[in-house]
């Protein structure tokens, strides 16, 4: 079916969601009539903006997603999740995680799903202040805070910046939960019918297939605006986020996500109840 229709999208300039919606957006693939009118922005900006049901289609954190279910159904393409990609909690040298409690830590946002692991492995760690992803490390190594929690590109710099880490906090889940870690999503409005939204379904995961066939070759709509990063850490980067997973989230991404909302509804941090299926 094709269809004559514009939608509003949004997704971080992270080379990840670069690289997975520059064929779609920029009209590589057939499109089946959409066009995607996108909006790039940090990741918590993008919690945000789903709280208020700004977008039609969004990239947004799970821990986000736990609490906009019953407007936004999960698409199986498009996330962020897998072994080895979750938050880290870092900080200039050595601390006791007995203490955490008295830890002053800047975090990428309350609605990230990072702060929600962070919230479930340490219930005690309440002293946070939330900054942009990009700016943490350095807030940690001026001293404004004890530890900071970093996503995305800074699993890859913080050491070079002379942190230290204190726990890798999808090593943590990994272990506890035996599932892999689900760090983001992308969701569409529920109330475009289970049709459209497949149709959508299907070009993001055209659209990534289109990126991985032209790879190892990075298009300027990924290094424009992957803000001064080196070309190496956008490929660990890419290589790291877009996954299987990223493709098609499959039964096994699918129980993951279960048992996060699962054990954030435990946690008392569950605001609403889940519908029959979080995806359309």
């Amino acid at each position: 079916m094709t269809y004559d229709l514009r939608l509003s999208l949004g997704f971080s300039p992270c080379p990840n969601d670069t690289f997975i919606f520059d064929a779609m957006v920029n009209n590589k693939i057939d499109t089946k009539g959409i066009t995607f009118d996108y909006v790039m922005e940090d990741v918590e900006t993008l919690n945000i903006w789903a709280e208020q049901g700004k977008l039609d289609i969004t990239k947004l954190s799970y821990n986000t997603f736990l609490h906009t279910v019953s407007q936004y159904a999960l698409l199986h393409s498009g996330s962020a999740l897998g072994v080895g990609v979750g938050p880290l909690l870092v900080s200039k040298k050595p601390l006791d995680l007995d203490k955490i409690a008295g830890f002053k830590i800047a975090i990428p946002g309350f609605n990230t799903t990072a702060n929600l692991l962070l919230s479930l492995a340490f219930p005690r760690a309440k002293n946070k202040t939330e900054l942009v992803f990009n700016e943490i490390e350095a807030a940690v190594v001026n001293g404004d805070f004890d530890a900071g929690l970093i996503i995305h590109e800074g699993r890859f710099t913080y050491q070079r910046k002379g942190l230290t880490k204190l726990i890798d906090l999808g090593d943590w889940w990994e272990n506890t939960m035996n599932a892999p870690i689900p760090l983001g999503g992308i969701v569409m409005r529920r109330s475009f019918g289970k049709e459209l939204c497949a149709t959508v379904d299907q070009i993001i995961k055209n659209s990534i297939a289109w990126s991985w066939k032209h790879y190892p070759e990075l298009t300027p709509f990924v290094t424009a605006n992957a803000q001064e990063m080196e070309e190496e850490v956008m490929r660990k980067h890419i290589q790291l986020y877009v996954n299987d997973y990223t493709s098609d989230l499959g039964e096994t991404g699918t129980k993951a996500i279960t048992t996060l909302f699962e054990k954030a509804k435990q946690a008392g941090l569950l605001k609403e109840e889940m519908p029959a299926s979080v995806f359309y």
